[in-house]
C-alpha cells in the first residue's frame, strides 16, 4: 500500500513538472543595454551650437543627417557612443570643444502576434512590460498562455528570441509573441 501510495505520487509530481508553465530564467545576454535603430527619433544638443540642435530620425539605413558633418552611423549605438561619434565629428574642423548630449524623444514601434485580440505594431510606451503590450493589443484571446511569452530582441545585428515572464520589462522594436495554450 505505501509503496503503490508513493508511486502515485511520484507520477503526480512527474506530470505536475510537466504542466509547469513557469518561464525559463531568461539569458543575461538578452539584457544589453538599449541601443538605437531605425524609427527612433532623437534630440541632439550640441551646447552653444543652436544651428545643430534639433530633433533627429534615425532613418532607414541607420544614420542621422545633420547639418556640417552630414550622415552619422546610428544604429547599434546606444545614445552615449552615439553623443561621442558627432562629437568627433565635429572636433575635425567645426567646432573647437563639442559637448554633445543625445537623448531618444521618440522611441521606435513594437509588435505583438498571436493570441491577442488586436496584433499587430504600437507606438512604445516608457515602463512597458508584456503584460501592458497585450494590454495595449485588447487583450489576450480566449486561448491564449497567460503565464509567459516569447519575446524577439535584435542583439548585437542578431534576432534573438527568450521566453519570458509575463512581467517582463520590453524594448522598442521587440517582437512579442503571445502562444495558444493546450488546455
Amino acid at each position: 500500500m505505501v509503496l503503490r501510495s508513493l508511486a502515485l505520487l511520484a507520477a503526480l509530481l512527474a506530470l505536475t513538472g510537466c504542466a509547469s508553465t513557469r518561464a525559463p530564467a531568461v539569458d543575461p545576454a538578452f539584457e544589453t543595454p538599449y541601443v538605437l535603430d531605425a524609427g527612433d527619433r532623437l534630440r541632439v544638443v550640441v551646447f552653444g551650437q543652436e544651428g545643430l540642435s534639433n530633433s533627429y530620425t534615425v532613418d532607414g539605413a541607420g544614420r542621422i543627417a545633420m547639418p556640417l558633418i552630414g550622415a552619422v552611423e546610428a544604429r547599434g549605438k546606444t545614445t552615449e557612443e552615439l553623443g561621442r561619434a558627432i562629437s568627433a565629428r565635429l572636433k575635425t574642423g567645426y567646432v573647437r570643444e563639442p559637448h554633445v548630449a543625445v537623448e531618444v524623444e521618440i522611441h521606435r514601434p513594437f509588435f505583438i502576434l498571436g493570441e491577442v485580440n488586436a496584433a499587430g505594431q504600437y507606438p512604445f510606451v516608457n515602463g512597458m512590460t508584456v503584460e501592458t503590450a497585450v494590454a495595449i493589443a485588447g487583450g489576450f484571446s480566449p486561448r491564449a498562455l497567460k503565464t509567459h511569452a516569447t519575446v524577439g530582441r535584435l542583439v548585437d545585428g542578431q534576432v534573438v528570441h527568450a521566453t519570458v515572464p509575463i512581467s517582463y520589462p520590453l524594448r522598442p522594436g521587440d517582437t512579442v509573441t503571445i502562444e495558444e495554450r493546450w488546455f
